[in-house]
């Protein structure tokens, strides 16, 4: 079983940056990928981060990329979401998740985590 929790959401200005952090607890495979997905009132869910735990490898939503960075400690069980240049558009309520299948795609996602909230003022 694999639990995940996520902690650092909070309340921004437009242009600022803020770090999420999600803790794994239990076993993860190498294959396996690790998501930060968000969810806004009235929009659909959206992947916008995802990397391989054991290779490393990352890939973006257009939305995000070049603003957002997602890395992975093995040693430490983390995974990060460094946001940059924050745009109201980016609040949210923001899920860790991990799934065994490769690829942006929350359908596969197997484990969640509850979310902490983002919320970019203007």
């Amino acid at each position: 079983q694999v639990q995940l929790v996520e902690s650092g959401g909070g309340l921004v200005q437009v242009g600022d940056s803020l770090r999420l952090a999600c803790k794994v607890s239990g076993r993860l495979f190498t294959y396996y990928t690790m998501g930060w997905v968000r969810q806004a009132p009235g929009k659909e869910r959206e992947v916008v981060a995802v990397i391989t735990w054991g290779a490393g490898s990352t890939s973006y939503a257009d939305s995000v990329k070049g603003r957002f960075t997602i890395s992975r400690d093995i040693a430490r069980s983390r995974v990060d979401l460094q946001m940059s240049s924050l745009e109201p558009d980016d609040t949210a309520v923001y899920h860790c998740a991990a799934g065994p299948s490769a690829g942006m795609s929350a359908a596969t996602m197997a484990y969640w985590g509850k979310g902490t909230q983002v919320t970019v003022s203007s």
